[in-house]
């Protein structure tokens, strides 16, 4: 019997082969799920480690001492023996110790102390612009900026003092507290790499406002030894060599910091252990979540399919040696006889080719793994195997359920050409899907919930559903129309059209070339959109090609210098984040003049150049400048109680700002002056202040300005002034009158300022505008805005900001300090050497962030490694309607070359019969890749918004919601193209066998 069975499948070879293929291809697809999982954990690791910063490469055990603790002021600075111990089991980590003091004594102010630090192996990762490296005790070496400031040298020395905070001043200053400890420059530094690992965590290089220089004055462990110190920090940096963080160490690293965390929790309470690393360990659990996801939205439509396929091959095959297995039963076969000439030369294909499929889909993975992740691999496992039994079970099943009718049938219903259809079970059965798919559809569509557990199944359901409804609905139209088409004698046409819509099967041909189309193109869906979310997310929300933070400088400052740079605003622009509160989203001061040509914008927003227009409508009218350092105003004062006087200037050349204070107003006739500093190459006028002294009791006055020792006498004009709320300005026969009400508080200050901007600021908004009509400014004010334009997004912040023109906000400010870290955007068009024009008008770049780097952090991330496998998928559901399609023709020829021969021999035309055997599948592949392109825009609008394309925390920026025309239409019609050939070949094939030799 097994050698009947044998010659069968060598007799219908190429059916077997088929057959054997599209197991393999089911096996297969199962298999390279699991197995492409694997790999796409691994890879997704291996990117992350690859683009994690700095603070998720270190840790660090710190320990901090004070000499109030520690009687013994000059005790040697000991490292942590239990930080040692702590860290002693960790292997892979290059170890560095450090200590700092805070001191006084180098910088002019009190305000901030000088760090000064020891920090292992430093003159290997600093670049010395002169003298050299430390040597012995009282050696220092000093930054670059810090020597130009202090005019310090090699050889000069200088007095470093420990010093203490003292909270009670206000605002705090840090007062020496210890003796004084005489020091040599050895040398001036640079930092080579001040991002680099070596530095750890602890922010040497900072700058800004409240922060200091970000120059520590470096020493020696020795000097710190023999040094009075207050408060000592002493740290040991773990920096992980080249190799420990990998893929296949994850496991043994997450339970190192569990360790550390457990161990330190249980030492002093002075010891602390920090580390990113965690951080990252958590990421790459989150993408590796996103890709168990994302894998299975077509691992199982593609699994679903290959046993569709697979039943409705074998179904086919059956039905074509029908006469066969009528002979079988009317001998008189036992029944397993029977059942195993009916079924053994399909299970045979099936199960060679599952076998095969096992092996075929670890070696396709393989090859992808190898492709898209150089140096990672795919790890085979067997627990890649874990579905193979399931799929080849699956294809076993749907072989022997395709045969059931042979099995059961009568002799008489077997030797029929054209057995009846089995509507009952068949309608009964497409009902189940049908309502499963509305089911599962609907529940995601109106819940709003995610794609998880049993809803995976839902975009497969919907296709498949979809595809039957659309193969029922079609099928009776094509019936009419041939049958039309006969009554008008198009005998080609109708022969065509009645072969696929009354051959037992073509309904499920149909649907499950519908179904092949429709997953290639919900695959192209789910990549091209999510592609487009990248470049979005790289783009949109770094806000432009390149974004550079320098060191604190003014709004003032940075305006004018970026603009020395690039005059036009063809490539750079000045811009500063501005925090948010509760009642104002976070907002973004730009250049508006540079907004047609830097940012980013989003898609559909208004015009850039328009919308830099309505921000900043008009050149500003010229400043009130005082000339040089003196800086005076006569003031006619009234009042009933105490009132103070000051005025808010900034430094014309950028180099700061400052409110003068001239004391109490006096009653009458007085001219207020004051000698300041950073006047020196003159100051522009930014408010004059008027305030309580701390009392809550209300002081009323009238102020009568006469005067400012200015360039030129400033008009005093009320049109041309502007104050708040509780001060009335008007007209004084010599000069301008502030009538006011103020007390202590910070809120009643009166500020009166000249006119240079529109009032209340033009802003573009995202989402809504500021509740309270305000946004805050630099200082501890607010800036009235009024919101005129309503935009999309805005560029690095998203579908919630406000943006204003930035050099209106400086000018309104009443205090506009500098700015703790301002941004120069760059675009495309930007020379290569912008940073060192930069650092030549006196921007010095702290960080840069691209959106190619942010665009190559994305792509390594969950979502963006697990689509690669949808292609796959659309490749594979390619392949298997290509091979239904092969062996549907291949089982019919037999059939319609018997019926087409006795046409033709009854005298049918040439013209008709090459239409009837050309035509017909191709016409169906045609029709189903139409109704397929439908499906799948169908099912893309019920679940694809489910999908995490961007990760399990998107950002909040207008991502892309449909894939391009042009992708879907490429991926559909790759398909289309691959179908349409195998439709063509097998119709040239049948003509070639029913022409008259």
């Amino acid at each position: 019997m097994i050698s009947l069975v044998l010659a069968m499948v060598w007799n219908r070879r190429g059916q077997a082969v088929t057959l054997a293929l599209l197991a393999m291809l089911a096996v297969a697809s199962a298999v390279a799920a699991p197995a492409y999982l694997i790999a796409a954990e691994r890879a997704v690791a291996a990117g992350q480690i690859a683009t994690a910063p700095t603070s998720e490469l270190t840790l660090a055990a710190r320990r901090t001492s004070d000499s109030l603790e520690e009687p013994s002021r000059s005790v040697g600075i000991k490292f942590p023996d239990v930080g040692r111990v702590l860290l002693l089991g960790l292997s892979g980590f290059t170890f560095y110790h450090s200590a700092e003091v805070p001191t006084v004594g180098l910088l002019p102010t009190k305000d901030l102390p000088t760090r000064f630090v020891f920090r292992q192996d430093l003159c290997a990762h600093v670049q010395l612009t002169a003298g050299r490296c430390l040597a012995g005790e009282g050696d220092v070496l000093i930054g670059e900026k810090t020597a130009q400031q202090r005019d310090l040298a090699p050889g000069d020395t200088f007095s470093l003092t420990a010093a203490r905070s003292n909270g009670l001043a206000r605002p705090p200053v840090w007062d020496p507290d210890g003796a004084p400890k005489k020091l040599t420059v050895a040398g001036i530094y640079r930092p080579t790499e001040p991002t680099s690992a070596y530095w750890g965590l602890h922010g040497y290089f900072v700058s800004g406002d409240g922060i200091g220089p970000g120059e520590p004055v470096f020493t020696t462990a020795g000097t710190l030894d023999t040094m009075q110190r207050t408060t000592t920090a002493m740290a040991i940096d773990g920096i992980a060599r080249p190799g420990t963080l990998d893929v296949d160490r994850l496991d043994q690293l997450r339970a190192d910091m569990l360790r550390l965390d457990a161990t330190a929790a249980e030492l002093e309470d002075s010891l602390q252990f920090d580390s990113g690393i965690p951080h990252l360990l958590d990421r790459i659990d989150e993408g590796r979540a996103a890709a168990r996801r994302l894998v299975p939205v077509l691992a199982v439509p593609l699994v679903l399919l290959a046993c569709f396929t697979i039943y409705l091959t074998v179904g086919y095959g059956a039905e074509g040696r029908q006469s066969e297995l009528a002979v079988v039963a009317l001998r008189g076969a036992r029944w397993w006889t029977r059942w195993w000439l009916a079924t053994g030369e399909s299970l045979v294909a099936v199960l060679a080719g599952a076998v095969a499929g096992c092996l075929a889909g670890q070696l396709l993975v393989n090859g992808v793994a190898a492709a898209l992740f150089p140096g990672v691999g795919s790890a085979p496992a067997f627990t890649s195997l874990r579905y193979a039994p399931v799929a080849a079970a699956a294809a076993l099943v749907a072989a022997v359920a395709a045969q059931r009718r042979q099995l059961i049938s009568p002799v008489t219903r077997l030797l029929r050409r054209t057995p009846p259809a089995d509507r009952r079970r068949l309608a009964a059965a497409e009902a189940v899907v049908v309502v499963l798919a509305i089911a599962a559809g609907s529940q995601y569509f109106l819940s709003a919930e995610p794609l998880v557990g049993v809803g995976l199944f839902a975009p497969a359901l919907i296709m498949l559903a979809l595809g039957l409804i659309a193969a029922r609905l079609l099928l009776p139209l094509v019936n009419r129309y041939a049958v039309r088409a006969l009554g008008r004698g198009r005998l080609g046409v109708a022969l065509a059209g009645l072969q696929l819509s009354r051959r037992p099967g073509a309904g499920r041909l149909f649907a499950l070339l519908v179904a092949s189309v429709a997953v290639a193109g919900y695959a192209a869906c789910t990549v091209d959109t999510a592609a487009r979310g990248r470049d979005v997310e790289a783009s949109l929300g770094t806000g432009a090609e390149r974004v550079l933070v320098v060191q604190s400088v003014s709004r003032q400052d940075l305006l004018t210098k970026v603009r020395l740079v690039d005059p036009e605003g063809r490539f750079a622009m000045a811009a500063v984040r501005i925090p948010g509160s509760s009642t104002s989203p976070p907002g973004l001061a730009v250049d508006t003049k540079a907004l047609a040509a830097v940012p980013a914008w989003a898609a559909g927003g208004p015009d850039r150049e328009g919308l830099g227009r309505l921000l900043h409508p008009d050149e500003p009218p010229p400043p009130v400048v005082f000339t040089d350092q003196d800086i005076s105003v006569e003031v006619n004062a009234v009042t009933s109680g105490v009132m103070q006087l000051a005025v808010s200037v900034s430094a014309m050349d950028g180099s700061g700002f400052q409110v003068v204070e001239f004391g109490d107003v006096k009653p009458g006739t007085h001219t207020y002056r004051q000698d300041v500093a950073i006047c020196e190459n003159g100051c522009r006028l930014n408010a004059i202040r008027v305030s309580g002294t701390g009392s809550t009791a209300e002081v009323t006055g009238d102020l009568v300005i006469r005067g400012m020792r200015t360039t030129a006498p400033p008009p005093l004009d009320p049109g041309r002034w502007r104050a708040t709320q509780s001060t009335r300005l008007s007209a004084a026969s010599d000069g301008l009158r502030a009538e006011l009400t103020v007390t202590g508080a910070v809120a009643d200050t009166a500020w009166i300022q000249p006119v240079t901007t529109p009032y209340p600021l033009p802003i573009a908004y995202a989402g809504k505008p500021p509740v309270d009509g305000t946004i805050i400014d630099s200082g501890a004010t607010t800036i009235p805005v009024a919101a005129t334009v309503d935009v999309p997004a805005v560029p690095a912040l998203g579908r919630t900001g406000v943006l204003i023109d930035l050099e209106y906000s400086d000018l309104v400010s009443v205090a506009p300090k500098a700015v703790p870290q301002p941004e120069v955007w760059l675009n495309a068009d930007a020379p290569a050497d912008v940073v060192d024009r930069l650092s030549q008008q006196g921007l010095q770049v702290v960080s840069e962030t691209s959106a190619a780097q942010v665009k190559a952090g994305l792509d390594e991330q969950g979502p963006a490694v697990a689509l690669w496998f949808h292609l796959l998928a659309a490749v594979l559901a390619g392949l298997l309607g290509a091979g239904a399609l092969a062996l549907t023709v291949a089982v019919d020829r037999a059939r319609r070359t018997e019926d087409l021969t006795a046409l033709r021999t009854q005298g049918l035309r040439p013209r008709p019969a090459g239409l009837a055997t050309l035509w017909t599948y191709p016409v169906l592949v045609v029709i189903a890749t139409t109704v397929g392109l439908l499906v799948t825009a169908a099912a893309w609008r019920l679940t694809g918004w489910a999908l995490p394309l961007a990760g399990l925390t998107p950002p909040d920026l207008p991502l892309p919601a449909w894939p391009r025309l042009t992708a879907l239409l490429a991926a559909v019609g790759a398909v289309l193209a691959v179908h349409f050939l195998v439709a063509i070949l097998g119709g040239r094939d049948l003509r070639r066998r029913i022409e008259p030799r």
